[in-house]
């Protein structure tokens, strides 16, 4: 069922006709047997208006393969769907609304909500499995003006450190693995630390920030990298990892989407996730693995309210 797509041609020729596209996300949602949203009956569901409704043969009622999921509601064809989901997954940095778009012939706002669609999609509940092994950690801050920063006299760089104007964002990362990050409303000593204990289950590997003190007595190991003397790796001690996964959030969120409002930060921070933790497979095995998990709907009162 699951299809190489190795670029947007090779998708739109596979998807000609709505038909198409309604039969694969069916395929790829309930497998051989269609489940009813209202009774949860798979005894006997017909296809009905040339397979474009289903109908359950116990509670007598009418459904669509999109109901329950991120299209419900949607009266855009689901070609042009599948094409925004495969765009925002082949991008590395993300794609604007402003681009997706023109790309699929929508408004600006259309493509906004459309993408945040998505992002409610492919969500990642950080933080919601131990890691094991070395992990790295560390923080960043996202957002506030060029104003606000300030030169650190000990690192001698630029920093903007205030909540006030930026939103703090943490993360872990495995060592040659996955990351988790999610915003926060500060980076004091009990916020950092909680997360950590409770998330991760190994070696830490940090700089020297005053909230990471103290956690050599709750890990089997803590080694401290110290940036302030300008050390970024000794041996195999450095937090290269979650960093260069802050440097892709950032080129995306300043290079592609230029400001992020601070709340609907967490659910661009879940896409950079998703991209990276799934970085060693192919944009066509993104594709499929995105419709695997479209549930959720989300509405356009409830993403601004």
């Amino acid at each position: 069922m699951k299809t190489e797509f190795k670029n947007l041609l090779d998708l739109s020729e596979h998807f000609p006709t709505e038909i198409d596209c309604i039969e694969f996300l069916a395929k790829s949602r309930w497998g051989d047997m269609p489940v009813c949203p209202h009774c949860g009956s798979v005894r006997k569901i017909y296809k009905m208006d040339n397979g474009k409704l289903f109908k359950c043969a116990d509670c007598r009622r009418q459904f669509s393969v999109r109901i329950g999921t991120i299209f419900e509601d949607s009266a855009l064809p689901l070609r042009k769907w599948f094409m925004a989901i495969y765009l925002l997954m082949a991008h590395k940095k993300g794609i604007s609304s402003v681009q997706l778009g023109k790309d699929i012939s929508v408004t600006q706002r259309t493509a906004w909500f459309m993408l945040h669609r998505i992002r409610h999609a492919i969500r990642i509940k950080s933080f919601e499995k131990k890691l094991t092994g070395t992990i790295e950690a560390d923080e960043t801050y996202i957002g506030g003006k060029e104003s606000n920063k300030h030169l650190d006299k000990k690192t001698e760089n630029t920093q903007g450190r205030s909540t006030k104007t930026k939103t703090a964002v943490f993360g872990i990362c495995q060592r040659n693995g996955i990351v988790a990050a999610e915003t926060v409303e500060n980076l004091n000593q009990e916020t950092v630390q909680s997360i950590l204990m409770e998330q991760v289950s190994a070696n830490i590997v940090t700089y020297e920030f005053n909230s990471y003190n103290g956690l050599d007595k709750h890990f089997k190991s803590h080694d401290r990298i110290n940036h302030g003397l300008k050390e970024y790796v000794r041996g195999n001690i450095h937090t290269n990892g979650i960093e260069s996964f802050w440097a892709i959030l950032k080129r995306g969120i300043f290079g592609i989407y230029h400001s992020v409002s601070k709340k609907h930060l967490n659910n661009y921070v879940d896409e950079f996730e998703y991209r990276f933790n799934t970085r060693n497979i192919k944009d066509s095995q993104r594709f499929n693995k995105v419709l695997m998990h479209l549930n959720g709907r989300l509405t356009y009162k409830s993403l601004i309210g």
